[in-house]
């Protein structure tokens, strides 16, 4: 049987989610087919092991008549027949295309009947859920309840947390990129200033999103890391919108080897630039799940996000230091002081470098 899951998520939902992916992959025996949505999901996970089929949809909350790409899920999905699914999205805007194609409730294992325990982290929950069968898989099984939960040695040997492999074609692509940019001999710091909500609004954008931090802020700790770390070139990553906020942190930082690198980093390249460098200092953000996912150690800062359900989690154990800030006692990143993110930084534990 191959399992199929459906997720709807950001970036770093999806990083969260191979937390999921690898527990199916081993009980099944198979790839995971993956619905989803949003350009990353294909390049992410595209090549990660136990992913099979992806199919994306633009939009969920398009009539599905005037939706070609939901129509095609839909075909794809009947064409693969039965099997068991996992629904894993909080809103049930994805649900009917599971109806549309045919797949009955008893195949379902649906995340809204099994919300979050108290204190549990969001790749428990994916981990946990992948255990729990559906109703027509243990009916067929005689083990019992929906609630029936498989534990075997292969399950139990998936490392809890989030994982991604970087391949080696993305390892020869970065070196390529680094040895253009003249970056191939240096050791790497990274930071991550912005995020997509960062750039909504144009200047509105620092009154609306609560995973902005003062560029000021910013360039203090650039040059704290600068001072600390002479001998690495410092890169700030980012997507195409975020060149430009990069360029003002870069300018009111004014030190040397620091390179923006906002509008060259696909995705592939983006992890295995995660994969190579030796830390990273961002906001709460997709990178910030992938670079754990890698083994990248990094501070990250948390904003109104719960840094005890979605810190960054990866396999390998890379050293985390988690910030948080209050303004007015509600949770706000406005409120994490520079000399916090300089003080992380310098406990933070470097990837090891071989000699």
């Amino acid at each position: 049987m191959r399992p199929l899951a459906v997720r709807c998520g950001a970036f770093g939902d999806m990083v969260l989610f191979t937390a999921l992916i690898r527990v199916l992959h081993a009980r099944f025996h198979a790839p995971v087919d993956i619905v989803t949505s949003g350009p990353w999901s294909e390049p992410l996970l595209g090549e990660q092991p136990g992913v099979g089929e992806i199919w994306s949809v633009r939009s969920r909350k398009t009539p599905y008549w005037l939706s070609a790409d939901q129509r095609q899920v839909v075909r794809r999905l009947r064409e693969r027949g039965l099997g068991p699914t996992w629904f894993c999205d909080g809103s049930d805007a994805a649900r009917p295309l599971l109806a549309r194609a045919g797949i009955p409730e008893e195949y379902i294992v649906d995340v809204r009947n099994h919300p979050l325990l108290p204190g549990e982290h969001a790749t428990e929950q994916w981990r946990r859920l992948a255990q729990i069968m559906p109703a027509a898989i243990t009916a067929a099984a005689g083990i019992g309840p929906t609630t029936a939960q498989f534990r075997d040695a292969d399950v139990e040997a998936v490392t809890p947390g989030c994982y991604l492999q970087v391949s080696e074609r993305q390892r020869i692509d970065l070196e390529v990129w680094l040895r253009a940019s003249g970056l191939w001999a240096a050791p790497l710091v990274l930071v991550q200033v912005g995020n997509k909500r960062t750039m909504r609004r144009g200047l509105r954008r620092f009154a609306v999103n609560n995973k902005y931090w003062p560029n000021e802020r910013w360039a203090e700790v650039l040059r704290h890391v600068r001072l600390q770390c002479p001998d690495h070139a410092i890169v700030l990553l980012g997507t195409r919108p975020e060149y430009a906020l990069n360029q003002e942190v870069a300018a009111l930082a004014n030190i040397e080897r620091l390179y923006n690198a906002a509008d060259d980093l696909p995705i592939p390249r983006l992890l295995a630039l995660l994969a190579h460098a030796d830390g990273l200092i961002t906001v709460d953000s997709g990178p910030a799940h992938a670079a754990a996912a890698v083994g990248c150690p990094l501070v990250v800062l948390f904003g109104k996000a719960s840094s005890s359900l979605y810190r960054p989690w990866g396999t390998a154990g890379a050293d985390v230091k988690l910030l948080c800030g209050q303004v007015a006692g509600e949770p706000d990143m406005l409120g994490i002081e520079t000399r916090s993110v300089i003080t992380a930084w310098s406990d933070l534990k470097l990837r090891a470098r071989s000699v």
